[in-house]
């Protein structure tokens, strides 16, 4: 879908030569005093003196053939105070409507009251979710797709949102969009259109991007960094795994670089934990957290923020074989901490563990992975927030904040290190799994213990990354706009506001990440 900003007033819409014209209707027109004029202002007054368009986020009126006016049909949506969320219901609502009435539109155009230009990212991001359809191994669906989507905002006045405000806000919400859609086609492929070496692919369409490049490396350099527990993973399926790392140089060399980190499982069996056959399907899904960090860089490329990031996705599949790794099994991580493998179907934080430990070569200003880890998070928060992780007080309510703000939420859970307990091996440095209580923190613990001198977060996306049933299911391309307008903050600090990191009481193995080897930390080989 294209994007196309332009200011129109609602007197003026009537001229708009489009397929389907959705208009957001907010409080202010029911006390406004204003005599309409206009075909549209006078189809807008009438609705609402009848009471066909209930005064309610929502709640939508279709017009057919309104005289005068260019468009057909005309959907009134109500969009209340003009909050994001209820501008959100407003799109979704008129969306609705507009594929039922026209479902080949090719050219639509959305008109925004005054009162909801600040919203205008919410309003995109809810129109292309409203009117995305997965197509590459679909092919009947391809009709179904929009061409081009105006957004018609009231021209500006004193003391509204001014004109470079709007075009920022514009260009984030483009960008926005197209990394989500990006992550939602590398999200909902089946797993065996989305193999890691196709993750790897994927990566490298985006050094189309002048500030992204992209390595992408094999099994060879990974055992080379000595990635001994990501391998293991890796070792029970024929699909070879890949070591992704991406680079957008948005700001000076010498400025320390955001380090997302997404996992990359692109299919999970549960191993020898072989998981139950219902739903299985649904864990193509487990490389949600790799697309996001896939569509952030899309977002990046788009956008152009002033800021370093570093994108790094272990990508295997989990597989039941002769040569998969077993319960009780020891490996040896990156960071040369030893973990006793108590569950094969834990494996996600496996790989996390040695990008963790990678992520320092960087000198990271912060590190923050993402990856839908464990069932337990959907136990505790359902499929409205995602799980929230980290010991700094200030980068919690960055996120929260930037979770709030796109309607995109999180929330954050604890990291007591009495939750560590559960983890202690008598046969390794650490065990990967603990007892069923508390499952996404041991979890988050877990990965905790390779993040000594990090300033670090972990987003559980289990819950949130994909719906499971519905004419909606599929991935919802979480925690996209949380992570952008996080980053967008980010570059727009003169300085860094985060603390220095503190060490947590759970990383003192003698093992520790810091005693590793400066060869380990050297640069690799790209694989071609």
């Amino acid at each position: 879908m294209n994007f196309e900003l332009k200011q129109l007033s609602l007197a003026s819409l009537h001229q708009q030569k489009t397929e389907i014209l959705l208009v957001l209707i907010d409080d202010n027109h029911l006390a406004s005093s204003h005599e309409p004029q206009s075909a549209i202002e006078q189809a807008v007054s009438r609705a609402l003196q009848k009471a066909h368009l209930e005064p309610k986020a929502g709640k939508t009126l279709t017009l057919w053939n309104v005289p005068g006016v260019k468009a057909n049909p005309v959907i009134l949506a109500h969009c209340g105070l003009g909050t994001a969320k209820q501008v959100r219901q407003a799109v979704t609502a008129a969306a609705k409507e507009a594929k039922t009435a026209i479902p080949e539109c090719k050219h639509l155009s959305l008109y925004l009251p005054s009162i909801a230009q600040e919203r205008v990212p919410s309003a995109m991001q809810a129109l292309s979710e409203s009117l995305y359809v997965y197509t590459t191994t679909k092919p009947s669906a391809k009709s179904a797709s929009l061409a081009t989507a105006v957004l018609c905002v009231e021209p500006l006045f004193k003391g509204s949102l001014d004109q470079t405000a709007l075009q920022e806000a514009f260009d984030e919400g483009k960008a926005r969009v197209l990394g989500m859609n990006f992550t939602k086609e590398w999200s909902n492929r089946p797993s065996n259109h989305a193999t890691p070496t196709h993750l790897g692919q994927a990566a490298k369409t985006l050094t189309s991007y002048k500030k992204i490049d992209v390595q992408v490396l094999g099994p060879k350099e990974v055992a080379k960094l000595g990635m001994g527990s990501f391998m293991s993973v890796a070792q029970g399926s024929n699909e070879p795994l890949r070591f992704i790392v991406m680079h957008y140089k948005g700001a000076a060399d010498k400025s320390p670089p955001v380090v997302l980190i997404g996992k990359g499982i692109t299919f999970d069996t549960g191993g020898i934990s072989l998981k139950p056959g219902a739903g299985m399907d649904e864990m193509k899904f487990d490389m949600c957290g790799a697309a996001t960090v896939l569509g952030v860089f899309k977002s990046l490329g788009e956008l152009s923020p002033k800021i370093n990031v570093i994108g790094l996705i272990p990508a295997c599949e989990n597989m039941p074989d002769g040569k998969s790794i077993k319960p009780g099994d020891v490996v040896t991580s990156m960071s040369g901490q030893t973990i006793e493998i108590l569950n094969t179907d834990a494996e996600g934080r496996l790989i996390l563990c040695d990008a963790l430990t990678y992520a320092r070569r960087f000198k990271p200003s912060l590190v923050l992975d993402m990856a839908t880890l464990t069932g337990a998070c959907i136990i505790a928060l359902g499929h409205l927030r995602s799980g929230l992780f980290t010991p700094n007080d200030e980068l919690a309510q960055a996120l929260l904040a930037a979770g709030e703000r796109t309607l995109d939420p999180c929330w954050r859970l604890p990291l007591d290190e009495e939750y560590a307990e559960g983890l202690k091996s008598n046969f390794a440095d650490t065990a990967n799994i603990g007892d069923r209580s508390a499952g996404s923190i041991t979890a988050a613990k877990f990965l905790e213990r390779f993040t000594q001198g990090l300033n670090w977060a972990h987003l559980d996306i289990a819950g949130t990354a994909w719906k499971s049933s519905g004419p909606g299911k599929g991935a919802t391309a979480r925690p996209l706009p949380m992570v952008l307008s996080f980053l967008i903050d980010q570059a727009k600090q003169s300085k860094p506001t985060l603390p220095a990191p503190k060490a947590h009481a759970s990383q003192g193995s003698k093992k520790a990440p810091q005693s590793l080897s400066s060869k380990k930390l050297g640069k690799t080989t790209a694989k071609r």
